[in-house]
């Protein structure tokens, strides 16, 4: 990976329009060594080089700031790690990690990455169940939670035996084995970290699967590194020198973890860990008071921000300078007003666990020096082309490639352009062959990973989403992808956020159904539907408009900030069995019972 050369005067911003994306493609070259381990290149490479930089800035509920610097995360990591040791936890155990964004996470992680053990980040919101699946199908030995967490885990941990300690932390000392503060202050000195190779397993994370129990994704430490190429274009040209980085996103999740936390750290700058939950105002008042130059902002997030403050630049002095945006779909609503309101052009990615940070758009690279300079002009509407180093695809069943402008299956080869093997590939499902093996089509080292995502290519390379697989559907013979309608919907000023599925129809087998969430003071009622649907029906083709719609107060959403249709789908079907059952005659030996 290019590195800055923080000496250099600032680059002026190139012009948007300029595209350098097949010449980044050629001159892009992985660079992996055989040894590699995320706590050396996040954490104690800085704590040598810049001490005194601030790693993370904590921002709590009442808005106060607290600081924790590179110097002060090594410290402290080599004394939980010296702690962990001395509790039993050898190298390639798995430890989980139950906290929120807060100086202990980010403490957790490389302590346990310097261990040659195995993170595991759990979401906080997870309940006693959630968290016992995990805790079991993992094996893991110890977990470090604080209070957000700390009854759940409590009541998860009876049916976890392999489970051996806990660690409390801040405000849930005293319920657990051993309290974080003890741990860390019976420990001091230096810690000599395990050698680990690039291949080794770091993380250890939970996919929120469509069907099935959750599967654990296992990452190594390269995938940090095949993560890098994106992380530096979405975001601009990343580092520059006085970058801050803010996301709201879940450090227990791919997307806070490998999109927000441990780039940032990588690069040495510092990244703003927030209290509370999410909303549009506090989002605008952190971005302000804590200077943020980039962040990673889901779609839903977004919306709700433009719904919110219309014209943010007239309440808010911002310093942003780079929007990237995953999850779902960013839409063409979005996309104008982070334009047109933030003054940023919004950078779509895509990824998931198992193959993250692979496909976007890019505002701005470096060059060879390490300085701003020319990306690709981002097509509102598109998610992107694959960042340098990784080879796209969209495939179609049999895994051949589909010709441009044919829907098909995102898919990742193994091995970039220039025929290396590309490091941002998992090493598996824990435990599940048959589902690793099931991921791929093709020889195993010569092979394209499905994403389960369906796009179509363009001429020039660009991807345009499609929708999930499991969320595609045909309504009288018409093929439906549920994002261009939700799209549609969210640019009437009356609607905050919109789902689509499929209704069980017998004549047409299916029917468009939209969900709707309105803006505050809006009413929802038969003449609104009406305008609803014809605002969709004037803007996308006949077939697309929602015949029902149903206003909702929110959507079910998972806590990676995606829409979980399949739950409004399944609800659905359940509907409409339960109306095929009331409208049956009764027979003669049947009877209503009052």
């Amino acid at each position: 990976m290019p590195t800055t050369d923080l000496s250099a005067p600032a680059a002026p911003t190139p012009p948007a329009d300029v595209d350098r994306y097949a010449e980044l493609h050629r001159s892009f070259v992985w660079q992996v060594p055989a040894q590699f381990n995320i706590a050396e290149v996040c954490c104690a490479r800085w704590a040598r080089d810049t001490p005194g930089a601030v790693a993370i800035r904590a921002v709590d509920e009442a808005g106060q700031h607290s600081t924790l610097r590179y110097r002060d995360l090594q410290r402290q990591a080599d004394q939980l790690a010296q702690a962990l040791r001395g509790l039993g936890v050898q190298r390639g155990d798995r430890v989980a990690i139950v906290m929120p964004q807060r100086f202990e996470t980010a403490i957790a992680h490389m302590a346990v990455y310097q261990l040659g053990a195995v993170a595991m980040p759990l979401a906080m919101l997870f309940g006693p169940e959630a968290l016992a699946y995990r805790l079991q199908d993992s094996e893991a030995v110890l977990a470090i939670v604080d209070e957000s967490a700390i009854a759940n885990l409590r009541q998860a941990r009876a049916d976890c035996p392999l489970l051996r300690t806990l660690i409390a932390v801040g405000d849930a000392a005293g319920q657990g084995d051993i309290d974080w503060a003890a741990a860390l202050g019976a420990e001091s000195g230096h810690f000599e970290p395990v050698a680990t190779a690039a291949d080794d397993a770091a993380v250890l994370i939970y996919t929120s699967g469509t069907t099935g129990p959750p599967k654990g994704a296992l990452i190594p430490h390269r995938a940090l590194i095949g993560n890098l190429s994106g992380f530096v274009c979405s975001q601009n040209g990343f580092p520059q020198d006085d970058a801050v980085f803010w996301s709201p996103a879940d450090w227990a999740w791919t997307g806070g973890l490998m999109d927000a936390l441990l780039p940032t750290l990588y690069f040495g700058r510092e990244i703003v860990a927030g209290a509370g939950r999410f909303s549009p105002e506090t989002a605008f008042e952190l971005l302000q008071g804590c200077q943020v130059t980039h962040t990673f902002l889901f779609p839903t997030a977004l919306k709700a921000m433009m719904k919110a403050v219309p014209q943010p630049r007239e309440r808010y002095r911002l310093r942003l300078r780079a929007v990237m945006s995953a999850g779902e779909a960013v839409g063409d609503a979005v996309f104008d007003w982070c334009r047109d309101a933030l003054g940023v052009v919004v950078n779509e990615m895509f990824g998931q666990t198992e193959v993250n940070y692979i496909v976007g758009n890019c505002g701005r690279s470096l060059d060879a020096q390490g300085r701003p300079a020319a990306g690709w002009p981002a097509r509102a509407g598109s998610m992107g082309r694959a960042y340098p180093g990784h080879r796209i695809a969209v495939i179609d069943d049999d895994g051949r490639e589909c010709p441009r402008g044919t829907p098909g299956d995102v898919a990742l080869h193994r091995l970039d352009v220039h025929g290396q093997p590309d490091p941002v590939f998992f090493l598996g499902y824990w435990r599940k062959p048959e589902a690793t093996r099931a991921k791929f089509t093709g020889d195993p080292a010569n092979s394209w990973c499905r994403t389960g995502d369906m796009a179509l290519m363009d001429d020039d390379g660009y991807l345009w989403y499609q929708g999930r697989s499991d969320d595609m559907f045909k309504a009288a013979g018409y093929r439906i992808g549920p994002s261009e309608i939700e799209n549609c919907l969210v640019r009437h000023p009356a609607v905050v956020n919109a789902a689509v599925v499929p209704k069980p129809d017998p004549a047409r087998g299916a029917l468009v159904k939209a969900y709707v969430v309105l803006a505050p003071g809006v009413a929802g009622d038969d003449a609104l539907v009406a305008v609803l649907q014809q605002h969709v029906r004037d803007r996308l083709a006949p077939y697309e408009y929602p015949k029902e719609i149903e206003f909702i107060d929110a959507l079910p959403m998972t806590t990676t900030g995606k829409v979980q249709r399949r739950l409004l789908r399944l609800q659905e079907e359940d509907r409409a069995r339960a109306a095929a059952l009331a409208a049956m005659p009764l027979t003669s030996n049947e009877s209503v019972q009052p």
